[in-house]
This record gives structure tokens, C-alpha cells and sequence, in this order.
């Protein structure tokens, strides 16, 4: 079973900029979308943005719209989050999934979670 690793989360001041990755354990996933979740302390868990198998769909929550971009790297075993002018509502939890088919920001579709990165914006 595809099991997913997040790393990359930390402190970062408003309008900052940070990076994260999202890599598979012992395997590789390039037959899956994969999709960048997020959740605050209290909050529901909820998309971010997701990338397709073959990298050529993307897709982005309208609050990360502009601000966020995803890709997947060279090598296909890593997908990143690039994530710039960063404020302090973005402050979260941050889980990479995978899922068969496109790449869509539902919650149930998604499997593999790994334990997440702590991404904390703050002055």
C-alpha cells in the first residue's frame, strides 16, 4: 500500500515563502494524483491543491490561488508545494494523499496520508 511522507513544514514570517515535499515510502507514484490537504487546530481538514499522474492537471483552493503552486519533480517520486506570500491563516497541518484518477480535492478519494508537516506563519 502507497504510504506517503511529508517534510518542509516550519516557522515562517508573513510573506515569507517556504517549500514543501511530499515523497512516497519505498515506492514510487507515478499512476496516482497526488494533493496537498491542510488542517488547523479546530478546523476540518481541507484541500489545497492536487496534481495529476502525468503533471499536466493541476488544480488550487481559491484562498492558495496565486500563492501556491504544485509540481512534480524530475524524478516523478516527488511532488512539491511551493508556497510564497505566505500569511498567517495558512497556518496548518500539512498531509499529502494519493488517489486513482484526477486530481480532485475531495477528501474521500485520497489515501496513503503520511503524518503531516507543521507549517506555522507568524511575526
Amino acid at each position: 500500500q502507497l504510504q506517503l511522507v511529508e517534510s518542509g513544514g516550519g516557522l515562517v514570517q508573513p510573506g515569507g515563502s517556504l517549500r514543501l515535499s511530499c515523497a512516497a515510502a519505498g515506492s514510487t507514484f507515478d499512476y496516482y494524483a497526488i494533493a496537498w490537504f491542510r488542517q488547523a487546530p479546530g478546523k476540518e481538514r481541507e484541500g489545497v491543491s492536487g496534481i495529476s499522474a502525468t503533471g499536466g492537471s493541476t488544480v488550487y483552493a481559491d484562498s492558495v490561488k496565486g500563492r501556491f503552486t504544485i509540481s512534480r519533480g524530475n524524478n516523478k517520486n516527488t511532488v512539491y508545494l511551493q508556497m510564497n506570500s505566505l500569511i498567517p491563516a495558512d497556518t496548518a497541518v500539512y498531509y499529502c494523499a494519493a488517489a486513482r484518477g484526477p486530481c480532485l480535492l475531495l477528501l474521500s478519494l485520497y489515501s496513503g496520508w503520511g503524518q503531516g508537516t507543521q507549517l506555522t506563519v507568524s511575526s
